[in-house]
């Protein structure tokens, strides 16, 4: 076909291929399977090779790059371009050309959704903006929300919503990822070209889908730091991780969420340590030996969702869990141990002195000390000390 084309028209061919790479996305985990796509494949990307004379170029594109997988091992002389200055902004929208082009956009927006130009571009920022595919690139804006939101004239998660792979879920858990570490990864750029290693390290698929981005570069050591690039990937994505590791008596993350945040505010500590109890109900024997992963993994969720509604810090470090949330009336000081007492937690708070920062503060303080049994699986007991 390619031949055919280049000498009916006397024009070298360009050829496109999107999502070169789905075939072996969806047999990841069938071994077999992908061995036949895999093959498949790279004599179908061969034939490119031997087309050379007639071809002008061709660009392939897709979520991963299959470095080992012997894909392109006929066809070796593919530049990849993933990782480039040249080509940073090729695949969104940056903010220049969001004021610019989608002025009249961003004013009706404004005015739908009774906010200034300036709080609708603010809005925007929060929500969509915020990928790198290099170091010190411009931010780029999600193109399928922004896109999205402008032709509903409301904001939403658009982009998110289209679908998250289970088969996220499935590395994280099984390579007993720490998802503390999704605020504060690292990588080099080798690691993020490929998934090879992805069974023991899923961070290179989470920044090739679009769930981490780059947020910085280390130039002596070349290493990059990722993290979550907008409200709307962060928020999702902890939404989505809610209910494969935590139990939710009623199915629902955004209701559980919702009870969560109302009790949080209103004072009622009883009511939102039972909910958080219940999220550790019924944890799977199988996790036996990763228990204390497994309590930071659901209260890094928890906490992580609850901080879109107030102000929340989370702090692990060697199996130290403490934990401060700040509502507009009340403030909550916490305290974890693992095997230990409720009691020993709460006179940690006070041996350490952790509510002293917020002695002057006018809202009401409760420091709370919460102890997680082994036994139990979960939280065994709480105890409250008013300020």
């Amino acid at each position: 076909m390619i031949e055919k084309a280049c000498r009916a028209t006397g024009r070298n061919v360009v050829v496109l291929v999107d999502e070169y790479d789905k075939p072996m996305l969806q047999a990841i985990g069938n071994e077999p399977l992908l061995t036949d796509y895999r093959n498949t494949l790279k004599a179908f990307y061969g034939v490119l090779k031997s087309c050379d004379k007639y071809l002008r170029f061709a660009l392939l594109t897709g979520v991963t790059k299959f470095s080992k997988v012997s894909v392109f091992s006929d066809l070796n002389n593919l530049m990849d371009i993933s990782i480039d200055d040249r080509f940073a902004s090729i695949c969104g929208i940056t903010e220049r050309e969001l004021h610019h082009d989608f002025k009249e956009d961003i004013a009706m927006l404004a005015q739908k959704n009774h906010l200034t130009e300036d709080e609708a571009k603010l809005q925007l920022k929060e929500q969509y903006d915020g990928y790198h595919f290099v170091e010190d690139s411009e931010d780029i804006y999600n193109p399928f929300s922004l896109l999205n939101t402008f032709a509903k004239m409301k904001f939403g998660s658009y982009w998110f919503e289209t679908g998250t792979p289970t088969f996220l879920v499935e590395l994280l858990q099984r390579s007993k990822y720490d998802l503390h570490r999704l605020t504060e990864e690292m990588a080099t750029a080798d690691s993020l070209g490929g998934i090879d290693t992805m069974y023991t390290n899923p961070v290179p698929i989470l920044y090739q889908s679009g769930y981490l981005t780059i947020k910085g570069y280390d130039r002596e050591f070349r290493i990059y730091e990722l993290g979550f690039p907008n409200q709307e990937v962060e928020e999702g994505f902890t939404k989505f991780l809610l209910p494969n590791y935590a139990s939710l008596p009623s199915g629902n993350s955004s209701f559980e969420i919702m009870n969560f945040v109302k009790e949080v505010r209103s004072g009622n500590i009883d009511a939102f340590m039972r909910r958080l109890q219940s999220f550790f109900a019924d944890t799977p024997y199988e996790l036996a030996r990763d228990l204390e992963l497994h309590y930071q993994n659901v209260l890094f969720i928890v906490f992580k969702l609850l901080s879109f509604y107030t102000q929340a810090e989370y702090h692990t470090s060697y199996g130290r869990v403490d934990m401060v949330v700040k509502t507009d009336r009340y403030i909550y000081v916490m305290e974890f141990k693992l095997e230990g007492t409720a009691e020993e937690a709460l006179r940690q708070i006070n041996e350490k002195q952790y509510a002293l920062p917020f002695a002057a503060d006018g809202r009401t303080l409760y420091k709370i000390g919460v102890n997680f049994s082994n036994a139990t699986r979960g939280i065994e007991k709480w105890v409250v000390e008013g300020a």
